[in-house]
């Protein structure tokens, strides 16, 4: 990284927090498959967790910029930032959708560390990525909203305080455009009681995802974010924001896998050679090297436009699409140069090589993507 980089000082504040965790700290969670608490009481004891919020709520006042690169350094430093990575993105649709009564009800004890805000439960089993066939129902009864049906691989909910939920507030056969009648809600975790089922599913890699069932879960009234029918909206919002973090963290993971391949390469020798004289193996690792260079280049522009305000959905999906598959291209660039030693859980590569992999298809597929900018940027025929 340039000596000339506006965030290198950033960067080495959040290694700093990351050296108290080194690989053996992560490959034990993953073999046991538990929760990184320590790590993340540490990035909020820090206030990394809060960048987001403004510092009239508690926060850092941060953008997505900066937050951008508090994800990528974790990953970069061999970590996982996607359990906390969450509290970064909803905030988007708080701060944009939520009144100033909620933000300050919510905001304050988030910065504090006193409630953890790391869910968001839109999808559902029957709609997979069309989020617009959710059938989760809210029913406004008084001053309350009576939730029923199921959400789909919705992460951290046992290790959260709060929820966003996305529900429908009218049927979808009664809206003109079908991204009408959703509405957003936070959801009080600790009061849901038998009212929420959750079913805890075990994944590829350490990734604490959830199946539930809502049976008449009551909500506050006063805890609709927004407009009621309106909240598809909301949710772009923080599409557009995950979108841009993933990219990030999926940058320092491809930086991560670059720079171990590399050192292997360079210090590894097999046939009374270095693995890496050999083009087979050092051209793998300086493509995806450029690749991850370029996929950065529209990391920080997609973050700038976000930051500015104005729409960034064609750049926050090219983000996403180019920096995961950059680190793909490095994950089996790091896994080849390593060989069988790639395998073995002690060199951490297999373990990256799992975690950087569920990011071609969430949080949203690079099929869709491309389909996105081929029918809404260059005005080709819808293909989905």
């Amino acid at each position: 990284m340039s000596q000339k980089d506006p965030y290198q000082h950033l960067r080495e504040q959040i290694r700093a927090v990351c050296a108290d965790f080194p690989d053996a700290y992560w490959r034990d969670l993953d073999a046991r498959r538990a929760y990184p608490e320590e790590f993340v009481a540490a990035l909020t004891r820090t206030g990394w967790l809060s960048a987001l919020i403004p510092k009239e709520y508690g926060g850092l006042g941060l953008g997505l910029t900066e937050a951008s690169v508090i994800l990528e350094e974790v990953n970069r430093c061999g970590g996982n930032a996607g359990p906390a990575h969450a509290q970064m993105y909803v905030m988007g649709t708080i701060l944009r959708h939520a009144s100033e009564e909620q933000r300050q009800r919510w905001l304050p004890p988030i910065a504090r560390g006193e409630l953890r805000l790391q869910a968001f439960a839109i999808t559902e089993p029957g709609a997979g990525s069309d989020t617009t066939r959710i059938m989760t129902f809210a029913e406004r009864q008084g001053d309350v909203y009576v939730v029923n049906g199921r959400k789909i691989y919705i992460s951290r909910v046992l290790q959260s305080d709060l929820m966003l939920l996305l529900a429908r507030t009218s049927p979808r056969s009664d809206q003109a455009h079908r991204a009408e009648g959703m509405s957003i809600f936070v959801v009080d975790l600790r009061q849901a009681g038998d009212a929420l089922r959750v079913r805890p599913l075990r994944m590829l890699m350490n990734n604490h995802v959830n199946e539930l069932e809502f049976i008449n879960l009551r909500v506050p009234a006063e805890n609709l974010v927004g407009e009621e029918g309106k909240g598809f909206r909301a949710v772009i919002d923080s599409w557009n924001a995950e979108r841009i973090l993933i990219a990030a963290e999926c940058v320092g993971d491809a930086r991560w896998f670059v720079e171990r391949a590399s050192r292997y390469a360079s210090e590894r020798e097999v046939f009374d050679r270095k693995l890496g004289e050999n083009q087979s193996i050092q051209f793998a690792i300086a493509s995806a090297y450029a690749q991850t260079e370029a996929a950065d280049l529209m990391r920080f522009k997609a973050a700038a436009l976000f930051d500015a305000g104005q729409p960034c959905g064609p750049e926050a999906n090219m983000a996403k699409l180019l920096a995961s598959n950059a680190s793909w291209a490095a994950a089996n660039a790091c896994l080849d140069t390593f060989g069988g030693n790639g395998f073995n859980a002690e060199y951490d590569v297999e373990r990256k090589f799992r975690e950087t992999r569920l990011y071609q298809v969430a949080p949203i597929s690079n099929n869709l993507i491309l389909g996105y900018l081929g029918n809404r940027v260059l005005g080709m025929p819808k293909s989905f």
